[in-house]
């Protein structure tokens, strides 16, 4: 097993899962010092960012645990942060470095979780007998 890409995997997954809880707090802080135009969104957004650094931290404590559900629980992360990483390249608030500090770790962790070795160290038992 190639040990320093399960590394790299779970080093990307935790930083991924601190930016989150990171843009979760600045909206609590945006919420509370500055008015919304709509508080009801805000709200929904934070609670929404709340779902989806849940989910990044479950993906990451599971990395460290050897979970096999993590590989499509990552890359389906990764596929939503490429989305939002292109989004970020587009339109009138168009913001090049957000996008490609998204775009790269996310391609970074899918190249990742398609390595063969890293695919061995999260499978499940009966696939490795399988391979053996």
């Amino acid at each position: 097993m190639n040990r320093p890409l399960i590394v790299l995997l779970r080093v990307l997954l935790f930083a991924e899962a601190a930016l989150i809880v990171g843009v979760a707090v600045w909206l609590v802080f945006e919420l509370v010092s500055a008015p919304a135009d709509s508080v009801a969104s805000a709200i929904a957004l934070f609670v929404l960012v709340l779902a989806a650094a849940a989910f990044v931290i479950a993906i990451a404590i599971g990395s460290l645990r050897g979970a096999p559900w993590i590989r499509g629980a990552a890359f389906t992360w990764q596929v939503l942060q490429v989305a939002v990483a292109v989004g970020c390249f587009q339109g009138l608030y168009a913001r090049a470095d957000i996008g490609w500090a998204l775009l790269v770790p996310s391609v970074v962790v899918m190249v990742l979780l398609l390595t063969p070795s890293v695919r061995a160290g999260f499978a499940r038992p009966e696939e490795c007998d399988a391979v053996s």
